[in-house]
């Protein structure tokens, strides 16, 4: 039977730190609809130096639970659009469990420099958008959405984050509300780590809870009402080029590590 570890003065302030970047992490997740998994997905990667499957089965794990929180907030907001919520929920289940699929049956030494890759473009393409904002840039209409939720799914389960990058920055470049599709894309995501959480549990045991992951669970709870009130009233521009910087930064970083 399965029991966490019990804590010690040692373990809480080991946490401390996971709890300080799970609050970070989440606040801006909660704000922006992304960075909570590429954030500590890179923390757990490039620092701690966990294998890409169990460093994105921690997150995913993690995830449940500030995502729950997180849902239940912009509902109570009314940040939700339910009707983009129905064409993006399943598809992007459908992409996380092909997504944590690929990554646990790959050897994690030759799946880290791609990740690691993908992770450092997803930090260029935040800077990039708060570049956008900057210059006033029109958006149109949205079209597109069942494909970008399945392939947000995909890549948020293989690379330990990336539903909230992918789904959110191309709703938004599409034209739509972005309250809403914030709301909208931080309730799916619950669905989504719920359903990549079960399959990381199916295919790899319960490792996933470590101190690190109950830290994190810990800041990103305390975090997750405050995201819902910030997204009404605090600009995006300032926190997608600080988020930006830092997951270039860390990945490249990382990255440099994997191939040299």
């Amino acid at each position: 039977m399965f029991t966490l570890p019990e804590l010690t003065a040692e373990h809480i302030q080991a946490m401390l730190p996971f709890i300080g970047v799970g609050f970070f992490a989440q606040l801006i997740d909660g704000a922006l609809g992304m960075a909570f998994g590429v954030i500590t997905n890179t923390l757990l990667v490039s620092v701690l130096g966990l294998a890409p499957a169990r460093a994105s089965a921690s997150v995913h794990v993690v995830e449940t639970f500030t995502t729950a929180a997180s849902a239940v907030s912009h509902i109570v907001h009314k940040n939700v659009n339910w009707k983009l919520f129905a064409r993006l929920a399943l598809p992007g289940m459908i992409g996380g469990v092909a997504g944590a699929y690929l990554l646990t049956n790959i050897d994690g030494n030759v799946a880290k420099p791609f990740v690691m890759a993908y992770l450092t473009g997803i930090g260029i393409y935040l800077l990039w958008r708060a570049w956008e904002m900057e210059h006033g840039h029109e958006h149109k209409p949205a079209k597109v959405v069942e494909p970008l939720g399945l392939l947000g799914g995909f890549l948020d389960a293989a690379g330990g984050g990336g539903w909230g990058p992918v789904v959110t920055s191309n709703l938004l470049v599409q034209g739509t509300d972005p309250r809403t599709t914030i709301g909208t894309v931080n309730t799916a995501e619950f669905f989504l780590t719920t359903t990549i959480s079960a399959t990381f549990i199916l295919t790899m045991g319960l490792q996933a809870f470590t101190i690190a992951a109950v830290g994190l669970i810990i800041g990103g709870l305390m975090a997750a009402p405050l995201g819902a009130v910030i997204a009404k009233r605090i600009p995006a521009k300032r926190l997608l080029a600080m988020v930006g910087g830092l997951l270039t930064a860390t990945s490249l970083f990382s990255l440099y590590k994997a191939i040299f």
